[in-house]
């Protein structure tokens, strides 16, 4: 797979079959649920950070997909330096899956990482036909976000350990959901093999 290469303007990324995203992991968790989130929210970021770690090192690029808050004149940094505020609730899911440099981030205004935001244009430039999504939560963001791919033909596999949602019960349905309606593999995250999805994805 290919590795990202240095360019003059940062503005011409290496083309990949598969891309790992990741919906609304740097979050910071200040809804009335979150203590209902969180119990099961920080071992799936522990996932996801070790799925990212494989994503990278394949070669496969990692987009963030981020929901404002509400604050529109919001960008990546301020949105991790929120989460990474002392007594911030979402802190330790937020400190697990700190951007790198040359990760893609998009701020999306709803559920759905595609709705309103650059995410299609992104993934069309980087020739993607495979989309690994994780975070949360399941039955929402990371649901919307998957129905949307599959509806402009992109292959979609969740990790079943890499989502969380406020229930168990609703990620369990979420999931089984993914997997009969768009036919979305839900293995563990160590079962995701981004080479292998790259080869058969191409």
């Amino acid at each position: 797979m290919p590795r990202h290469s240095e360019n003059l303007h940062g503005g011409e990324p290496d083309p990949c079959p598969v891309a790992l995203l990741l919906v609304d992991v740097i979050n910071p968790m200040d809804f009335p649920e979150a203590p209902q989130l969180l119990r099961t929210a920080v071992a799936a970021a522990g996932q996801l950070a070790a799925l990212k770690a494989r994503a990278r090192a394949a070669g496969a690029p990692v987009v963030y997909a981020n929901d404002n808050f509400g604050r529109w004149r919001s960008n990546l940094s301020a949105v991790v330096e929120r989460c990474l505020e002392p007594g911030c609730a979402g802190r330790p899911v937020a400190e697990q899956l700190l951007p790198d440099p040359d990760d893609y981030f998009v701020i999306k205004p709803k559920h759905s990482a595609f709705f309103s935001t650059t995410l299609d244009v992104l993934l069309r430039h980087l020739k993607v036909r495979t989309v690994v999504v994780g975070g949360f939560a399941a039955d929402m963001c990371v649901l919307f976000t998957a129905n949307d791919a599959y509806m402009r033909d992109l292959r979609v596999v969740v990790p079943a350990d890499g989502v969380a949602s406020n229930e168990p019960a609703d990620c369990a349905e979420a999931l089984a959901l993914m997997r009969r309606v768009l036919s979305a593999p839900t293995p563990p995250a160590a079962g995701i093999d981004f080479a292998a999805l790259a080869a058969t994805g191409a």
